[in-house]
């Protein structure tokens, strides 16, 4: 028996990395991917290379990878197939473990076949690396908590080590390894705590001295904290921000598992489900990370926060499924064609689906960039033209700063930090955070162009060319998408304090300026 369950583990893990790496991304896709590729390059987390709170030993595995692929989106692509194959190898075991060999079986296919987890094995992001350092600390974790004392202390070095990939890990996963200690002596549990903050400490040092300091690195980690996270609370906005973020949850659900989100109703049929510690340890598990993401901070485009929550969830869907098919009084072939038709809906959800997550949206956006790096190379010379992006997490500034390395980029809007009103500046892959922005030989400026498929981005668009004198705007033709310049005289409109100064700025008057929105009317 065991001989068959290492054939089906190396079974499981070879189709995780087969259906992951046959549809990786070959461009960086996300601004976060972006922040990744760049802390390869130079960490530096005051500039965003990667963002508060750095992420060190994720890029310092980058950096290893890159070592082979030369390449920072396949380095950490790579990285992204490997955690998937070792989540599925532990949720596989941990229910092997609770609920049996068929749980064990429909556990692995959810999370092969979850779109959501599917997604996030193919692009350059941390989230399906969380996921595994979940699954491997929960298991390791139900291990101490059954009073297997030699799990303890790969346990408290795994938390430590989670933490140097996404530090939130220890705000979520850090209360699972607390509640496992209970079944452990004193003695015991200092020495796991020991081990805890050593590993700790042996990450945590090189990364403050990597960063400049402890004033640079948690300056930078505050200021990210209050641009974002901080205004959305439930200690400073409404009981409808929660409920809200409730809803953003459910969908979330509904996007990992896809038709297979109503296996809860097969529930009844699962004779072990009663286990009461067993229910105890995976509140302990995915408590944690649903607070926080209720009352705090969650938004859809961030959905892979949730792969945190999937193995143990993998579990229990996948007891509850094995129950159902053992013993609802349905005909087998009814129930193999049901288990059938839910694979080929997911696979569908993660192929087609209009999301941002699914194969052909990360395609699309491959073809615009492609698109756009053609397009701005013929419209005009990188001495020429500033490109101004925007804070977007696709086509944003930072694309266009990393794979149009020769210009430079600008990202709009100027931001406030602690020392002040700064913009962030990128050229040959490198961020500056400057108060005044480089205009020395520039004449004319270009807004680097946002995905064409989202209304949303269009009338953030019409926002800002809205800010700016409609005469003095020119749309250029490239590549089938459309580019609006100006000139340089205009960005103070943009920039009133890092572009300061420039002389021969238009005054509007009260009434905001109609938008840019043809090329029939190309000076205004």
């Amino acid at each position: 028996m065991r001989g068959r369950f290492r054939v089906e583990i190396v079974l499981l893990a070879s189709i995780v990395a087969i259906t992951r790496f046959g549809f990786r991304s070959h461009y960086l896709y996300d601004l976060d991917s972006v922040n990744f590729a760049l802390g390869v390059g130079h960490f530096d987390p005051r500039v965003y290379q990667p963002h508060p709170p750095g992420y060190f030993l994720y890029i310092c595995l980058g950096r290893l990878a890159d070592m082979l692929f030369r390449d920072a989106n396949l380095s950490l692509v790579v990285l992204s197939v490997l955690a998937s194959c070792g989540a599925a190898v532990m949720i596989y075991l941990l229910a092997l473990d609770w609920f049996g060999r068929s749980a064990a079986r429909f556990a692995g296919a959810l999370f092969v076949f979850s779109p959501l987890a599917w997604f996030h094995g193919t692009v350059a992001l941390t989230y399906i690396i969380e996921a595994f350092f979940s699954a491997l600390l929960g298991f390791f974790c139900w291990r101490v908590y059954c009073g297997r004392e030699r799990f303890l202390a790969p346990a408290a070095f795994l938390l430590a080590i989670c933490a140097g990939i996404r530090p939130s890990s220890l705000l979520f996963l850090g209360p699972l390894f607390v509640f496992s200690l209970q079944t452990m002596s004193t003695r015991r549990r200092v020495a796991a705590t020991a081990i805890f903050l050593v590993t700790l400490v042996a990450w945590f040092l090189p990364m403050i001295f990597a960063a400049g300091g402890f004033s640079l690195y948690f300056g930078a980690l505050l200021s990210l904290w209050r641009l974002v996270p901080s205004k959305g609370t439930v200690f400073n906005s409404s009981p409808a921000t929660s409920i809200a973020r409730m809803f953003t949850i459910l969908f979330i659900y509904l996007l990992s598992f896809g038709a297979a989100s109503v296996a809860p109703l097969a529930a009844r049929y699962c004779a072990v489900e009663s286990d009461f510690r067993k229910k105890v340890f995976t509140a302990a598990w995915i408590a944690p990370g649903l607070c926080f993401f209720i009352f705090i901070f969650l938004k859809f485009v961030n959905s892979g926060y949730l792969l945190l929550l999937l193995p143990a969830a993998c579990v229990w869907l996948g007891a509850w499924l094995a129950g159902w098919y053992s013993r609802a009084a349905w005909p087998r072939r009814w129930k193999q064609a049901t288990i059938a038709a839910c694979t080929a809906a997911n696979v569908l959800i993660f192929l087609f689906s209009p999301l941002y997550c699914s194969y052909i949206s990360v395609r699309r956006f491959e073809a615009q960039m492609r698109d756009i790096q053609i397009a701005l190379r013929q419209i005009a010379p990188a001495g020429d033209m500033l490109i101004i992006g925007f804070d977007s997490h696709f086509l944003g500034y930072r694309h266009a700063g990393y794979y149009l390395p020769a210009y430079v980029a600008v990202q709009y809007p100027e931001v406030k930090l602690g020392e002040g009103v700064r913009v962030f500046v990128m050229h040959q892959r490198e961020t500056r955070l400057l108060a005044k922005i480089p205009l020395g030989g520039y004449s004319r400026f270009v807004l680097f162009p946002l995905p064409t498929e989202s209304g949303q981005y269009a009338k953030y668009l019409t926002n800002v060319t809205s800010k700016l004198p409609r005469q003095d705007l020119r749309i250029i033709h490239g590549a089938g998408r459309d580019f609006i310049t100006g000139p340089i005289s205009d960005l103070p409109l943009l920039f009133p304090n890092a572009a300061s100064g420039v002389q021969g700025v238009y005054a509007p008057s009260h009434r905001v300026a109609p938008p840019v929105n043809s090329r029939a009317h190309p000076a205004g």
